[in-house]
């Protein structure tokens, strides 16, 4: 039989296949889950588009609105989908900036993944007649990732993606 097994990662996983999915209001990295990337030996892109993302502003408690972007090289781990849609879910609640919310996803995916190489990028929509699209990444350090996180940042916007949410 071909696919993954129980041992390659699967028995760990709760909330795949449950049918009794709770929905966290408040910040919860704890929801992400990981299993083993079966393909270690090879580098490869794992992109999430999440283009109904919410957080609120931390002063006004007014709704913000994103596409995040979530792409990464992974290492020995990869996160599981329905564990990251949940984990993105609960910012739904969460007060904090634009900048800080990119930061922050960007962070508890190093935590759990310890990735070759991550970055995160926030679309949001405009409030107040302006738009915040903050992006943030990370390469390993020591290893040529860590080369390729400098070389995006620093030739981040030389071609602006072109804006096709708002």
């Amino acid at each position: 039989m071909s696919g993954r097994s129980h041992e390659e990662g699967l028995k760990d996983l709760t909330l795949l296949g449950n049918q009794n999915t709770k929905y966290s209001f408040e910040y919860a990295p704890e929801v992400l889950e990981a299993v083993d990337n079966l393909h270690p030996d090879r580098d490869y892109f794992v992109k999430f588009n999440c283009p109904e993302f919410t957080s609120l502003c931390p002063l006004t408690h007014q709704p913000d609105f994103a596409t995040m972007y979530i792409s990464y090289i992974p290492n020995q781990k990869i996160v599981e989908s329905k564990s990251l849609k949940l984990y993105l879910f609960s910012f739904r609640n969460h007060g904090d900036f634009h900048e800080d919310c990119v930061n922050i996803i960007m962070n508890d995916l190093i935590k759990l993944l310890d990735p070759r190489y991550i970055e995160v990028w926030g679309k949001f929509t405009p409030r107040g007649g302006i738009s915040i699209d903050p992006w943030c990444n990370y390469g390993k350090p020591g290893t040529k990732y860590e080369e390729m996180a400098h070389f995006r940042l620093m030739n981040h916007d030389l071609y602006p993606e072109k804006v096709d949410n708002r």
